[in-house]
């Protein structure tokens, strides 16, 4: 995951936590978990606090999306000029 992160410019320290609930938000309700299930697969024992980190981590995946994005244009442009 930090090789990842090298490669795209992301230089926020990535820890266990932050990786898990990345997974809860972009994978799990992003394609249609129950919050109720992704709050169970976290050992959470409230909904409320899978909602908390599901808001955070939409605006932090918005940014991660765009920086992927620009990574994949400069990638597209170095390939067509050579």
């Amino acid at each position: 995951m930090k090789e990842i992160a090298d490669l795209c410019g992301i230089t926020e320290n990535l820890t266990f936590h932050l990786a898990r609930h990345t997974f809860a938000t972009t994978v799990a309700l992003t394609n249609g978990a129950p919050i109720e299930t992704v709050s169970k697969m976290l050992g959470q024992n409230r909904i409320r606090t899978t909602q908390t980190c599901r808001a955070k981590s939409n605006g932090d995946v918005k940014i991660l999306k765009g920086k992927l994005d620009e990574r994949e244009t400069f990638i597209n442009i170095a390939d067509t000029a050579t």
